[in-house]
């Protein structure tokens, strides 16, 4: 029944551009007709006088104060000349000026009647009328974004059957599996819902991150279901001529319907759903909102027995139009977020398969480093060291190879920038700092890495990834992140009496945290009070923000409170790094030596734990 109906789609298609074809091949003779089949026809009259006297005329027609002249040795129909008497002039008047006798003569003369006349004019107008018809539809077409399959829709068609991927090859995930499990029932088994008067949810949203596979899930719910899978783009359906993407819309629609039970996968719906009436209703805005209006008349349409599902994936779900995700249009919403730790286990050991790795790869310790990776990330990882280890002509990955290409993906490739010695100091001593600060504090996160070699916009890094998914964060560890942060500045300040533009962005993020502490999470000497950014909302859903409506006084004291926050975090820092001053010489001395630290190197030349710290 499947391989029917998409037969059928696939041959209305194919009759839709053979019809193009055979119109155009049809009009081709006249079209090339009246450019080229006229060239040179209207000849001068002198130059027919000279062609009489040559005896090259073998007929004439007239019409009127035309002549219709055919030559003998040219039997070419397009090859007629036209000669044009001056007014008053007949043909015997020429042919006396070309001293030949009517009589006399074997040139054949005719005159036309108005019927033939009126047919010559008709065989000389009818390609203009074809020509402007064709001109016609080809505008109406063009309107309606019908021209040449312009208004088709773009979506890529995943046959049933050949959909290999299922639920088993999606890493995690297992509450968004659950969920959607139903779904792939009542794709499944309709009638059994249908028996209770119960109807195929219209569609599913798919919100999370980038990476975190959103669009590999959608294709998992179509390979168990063993259903048709169309996916596109929300920018495929975007075009220059407003109405294609309406148009294309509908053809995915009604193409899903004939395939049905089938799944429309739209990607970035965000793209054309957001919220309608930004933008000033002109140009692209226009044509974006017509889409997402025929999308939703669309899935209004649908009734119980289309067994038609649409699902969509987005990461900023806070952008769509409310008539989009009202009950009825995207009955579910399906929330994926970052792997865990035994999720990017599994994942790991996915993309892992192709590829020999060497016996001192743990895929859990790897799991353990890659904190706060998306799936695409994971998978990007494993390809950077694949090919790392194809460049030095080895046949294994190894664990630095996997621990390079985490640290690439994350913070981008190394640079030899050149420093000169006070440049290399002083970077080195700023990560130690972040580094000590890090070690002796008891709510922070374990040093795993330092380094002096420059990635990204950063001359050197220290990476405190942590050990374990965290899914709270208290008041503690954030004042010790702040600490960390501003570790960097303090040493500068103790070891060179200097201040370095390095320890900028330490500081804003140390800012940052302290702000959103004190006016967003309540923690603060203000007490439990939301000093943020008001929003409202209107009628239609929008929101929009809104300068705060906090007094002055008010507001000073918040700025207050941020600064005091920053500014006992620095002190922590301060009394950390001096209590132990000569152990950040050496471990600095080390740093610039192998420019490159582990953590349990760094933790050895500490010989403390945190909880001996200050």
């Amino acid at each position: 029944m499947e391989k029917t109906k998409k037969t059928k789609i696939v041959q209305i298609r194919f009759v839709n551009i053979l019809w193009t074809a055979l119109i155009i091949a049809l009009f081709a003779p006249f079209i090339l007709s009246l450019l080229f089949g006229h060239q040179n026809r209207e000849i001068s009259l002198s130059q027919f006088i000279h062609d009489l006297r040559d005896d090259k005329v073998e007929t004439i027609r007239v019409a009127g104060d035309k002549l219709n002249v055919s030559y003998r040795e040219d039997n070419n129909p397009l090859a007629v000349k036209i000669v044009r008497k001056e007014d008053g002039q007949t043909l015997f008047d020429v042919l006396s000026l070309a001293q030949i006798d009517p009589a006399q003569s074997d040139i054949t003369i005719e005159n036309m009647s108005f019927s033939a006349i009126l047919l010559e004019l008709v065989g000389t107008l009818l390609p203009l009328i074809l020509i402007a018809v064709i001109f016609l539809f080809f505008f109406r077409q063009m309107k309606g974004g019908e021209l040449l399959g312009i208004g088709k829709s773009k979506a890529k068609v995943f046959i049933k059957g050949k959909q290999d991927i299922k639920f088993a090859d999606v890493g995690g995930m297992e509450e968004a599996k659950k969920e959607l499990s139903e779904i792939v029932d009542f794709l499944k088994n309709p009638k059994k819902y249908q028996k209770l008067g119960a109807r195929t949810p219209k569609g599913v949203l798919l919100v999370g991150p980038a990476g975190t596979g959103k669009t590999l899930l959608a294709r998992a719910v179509a390979g168990e279901a063993n259903v048709q899978f169309l996916s596109i783009a929300g920018s495929e359906f975007m075009e220059m001529l407003v109405g294609v993407g309406a148009s294309r819309a509908r053809d995915l629609f009604s193409t899903a319907k004939q395939l049905s039970p089938s799944i429309i996968f739209i990607d970035e719906i965000d793209v054309i759903g957001r919220i309608r009436g930004q933008g000033g209703g002109a140009g692209g805005a226009e044509e974006r909102e017509q889409t997402l209006n025929q999308i939703l008349v669309e899935m209004d349409g649908f009734t119980k027995n289309d067994n038609v599902i649409v699902m969509a994936a987005t990461n900023r779900s806070e952008q769509l139009d409310p008539a989009l995700i009202r009950p009825g249009r995207f009955d579910r919403r399906v929330q994926l977020s970052l792997p865990d730790l035994e999720e990017r286990e599994f994942i790991l050991q996915i993309h892992a398969k192709d590829k020999p790795v060497t016996a001192d790869v743990h895929w859990k310790q790897i799991a353990k480093n890659t904190t706060g990776f998306s799936g695409a990330d994971l998978e990007n990882m494993l390809n950077e060291a694949a090919i790392a280890t194809v460049q030095d002509n080895r046949t294994a990955i190894s664990k630095e190879d996997l621990e390079e290409a985490a640290i690439k993906v994350k913070m981008g490739p190394s640079k030899k920038r050149l420093m000169d010695k006070t440049e290399r100091e002083m970077t080195a001593y700023h990560e130690i700092g972040h580094a000590m600060v890090a070690h002796f504090s008891p709510h922070a996160d374990k040093v795993s890495r330092i380094s002096i070699i420059s990635r990204g916009n950063a001359l050197g890094y220290t990476l405190t990834p942590p050990e374990k998914d965290k899914w709270q964060t208290t008041k503690s560890e954030l004042l010790d992140d702040m600490a960390v942060l501003l570790g960097g500045r303090v040493v500068e300040e103790l070891v060179f009496q200097e201040q370095t533009a390095g320890a900028s962005s330490d500081i804003e993020r140390a800012t940052r945290i302290a702000r959103s502490m004190v006016e967003d999470l309540g923690m603060s000497k203000l007490g439990v009070m939301y000093y943020g950014p008001q929003y409202e909302n209107n009628d239609y859903g929008r929101s929009w923000w809104e300068p705060r409506n906090i007094s002055d006084q008010l507001q000073l004291k918040v700025d207050q409170e941020i600064q005091s926050i920053v500014k006992d975090a620095y002190t922590k820092a301060q009394k950390i790094i001096t209590a132990h001053r000569s152990k950040l010489t050496l471990a600095a001395n080390r740093l610039l030596e192998i420019e490159t630290m582990n953590g349990d190197e760094f933790a050895a030349l500490m010989g403390e734990t945190k909880k001996n710290a200050v």
